[in-house]
């Protein structure tokens, strides 16, 4: 079988070997293996890779958009909320008055952002 490893495939493509693995990794291609486990790109990979790059060109997208686009169809669930998230329109809650609706939200937005800041670590010197 005539086909070329991640470097060659790289060099061909302009896809730098990393962004190859990106692409696997998130569905959108899936190239062949050796028996010893190496990726390996034939003419099928190499056209795929480049009409990924056309359509990508063509409608101003990066590849995370296309990932998320394939997840969506994967994901009826994700599909389904998504879908319900565009159609909604904000209600303000009822035991929120009007004029007390806007210092609500920011409340809500805070809480947020402070469980976040607990989730995530505080960078060290030692970890930047």
């Amino acid at each position: 079988m005539d086909a070329l490893t991640i470097n060659e495939a790289a060099e061909t493509t302009g896809w730098s070997p990393r962004m190859l693995r990106y692409v696997e990794r998130v569905g959108l291609l899936e190239p062949k293996r050796s028996a010893a486990g190496y990726r390996l790109y034939g003419p099928a990979e190499l056209q795929r890779l480049r009409t990924l790059r056309e359509l990508l060109d063509e409608h101003d997208i990066g590849l995370s958009d296309l990932a998320f686009a394939l997840r969506l169809r994967r994901d009826g669930e994700l599909r389904q909320a998504t879908d319900a998230w565009f159609e909604a329109e904000a209600q303000r809650p009822e035991d929120v008055s009007s004029s007390d609706w806007l210092r609500f939200e920011q409340t809500k937005h805070e809480r947020l952002l402070a469980a976040l800041a607990r989730r995530i670590p505080t960078p060290t010197p030692e970890t930047v």
